[in-house]
């Protein structure tokens, strides 16, 4: 029984997803035979759990979206997590209307309806006791990143509005490849047919989607990961900070909160810390905060900008 329940409960899990799997699929990632997959499934729907059975070539099983569901699979420690992922999305954003952060407020006032009986109580008493602080960020559509979702996973080719930076408003062509949450902003990473190259695009600043039937090939990403390949991006005009603090990584670590940085525990007491930075000026905030002693290891330009300005301070420049 122990072994049955095991695995209900790990095909309810990747059941969901939300997304569609064929028999083959799901049959290699749980390591059961065919048969067992298909009682496995009966018995899910047998506990009221909608499984749609699609036969045949291109067949698949998924979750019916939007049914009336039984209570969410999930032990203590996820429901925690899900009542706290919600609480951290709905703190961002301006919750305008159909945005995704006006949709987590709402899902957070109820979720706990969906959970087993004895864990609503917990997600009571976590949402009674939390506060949560807003950090403003541009609200992005719901539907516009599920519509873009689905055609991601489909390989549709999307046509959308895009105003750029500086205001102006273009019409672009493009097959979506992958969504990125970087620093409080959604981005979509795509092959800008019109410009015939990979862009990123401002969620915020996309209007009027439209999703093709037709389908693309995908093309080999000129990065590790869509992340890596924003980062680039953003770093492009950067220069490449290096600087040995002598302090504990955490210290570090909570003086550059705001700044994309990468640290590195040298000993218990110092820290290596690379970041990309437009100018000098970037580091003396956080530097003077963290109240210890740093070393610039590169650029030569910026460890000389610093002496000159520890100079002024002292008068002698």
């Amino acid at each position: 029984m122990a072994d049955v329940t095991e695995r209900i409960l790990a095909l309810l899990a990747t059941l969901q997803t939300g997304r569609a799997f064929s028999g083959d699929e799901l049959v290699v990632r749980l390591g059961v035979s065919p048969r067992t997959l298909r009682r496995d499934v009966d018995r899910l729907r047998g506990y009221g759990y909608p499984v749609e059975t699609r036969p045949g070539p291109g067949g698949h099983y998924r979750l019916v979206a939007g049914a009336a569901m039984p209570p969410l699979v999930l032990d203590d420690d996820e429901a925690v997590a899900t009542l706290l992922g919600l609480a951290t999305l709905a703190a961002t954003g301006s919750a305008a209307e159909g945005s995704v952060d006006e949709a987590a407020t709402r899902a957070y006032g109820k979720v706990d309806h969906y959970l087993p009986k004895r864990l609503r109580h917990r997600a009571a008493q976590l949402r009674a006791s939390l506060e949560t602080g807003s950090s403003p960020a541009p609200s992005v559509s719901a539907d516009v990143l599920s519509s873009l979702a689905e055609a991601i996973q489909r390989r549709n080719p999307v046509a959308f509005d895009y105003t750029g930076r500086d205001g102006s408003a273009t019409s672009r062509r493009a097959e979506p490849y992958r969504h990125v949450h970087h620093n409080l902003r959604w981005y979509l990473l795509a092959w800008d047919l019109g410009r015939d190259d990979w862009r990123v695009f401002r969620l915020d600043r996309v209007t009027g989607l439209r999703t093709s039937t037709g389908t693309f090939t995908p093309r080999p990403l000129p990065a590790g990961s869509a992340l890596d390949y924003l980062r680039q991006g953003i770093a492009k005009d950067r220069e490449r900070v290096v600087l040995t603090v002598r302090a504990p990584l955490p210290a570090v670590a909570d003086a550059f909160k705001h700044q994309e940085v990468e640290l590195l525990a040298l000993d218990e007491r110092r820290t290596r810390a690379v970041l990309m930075l437009d100018t000098w000026q970037w580091l003396l905030l956080s530097l003077a905060f963290l109240d210890a002693g740093f070393t610039v290891d590169e650029p030569p330009a910026f460890r000389d900008a610093l002496r000159a300005f520890g100079a002024r301070l002292l008068g002698e420049g």
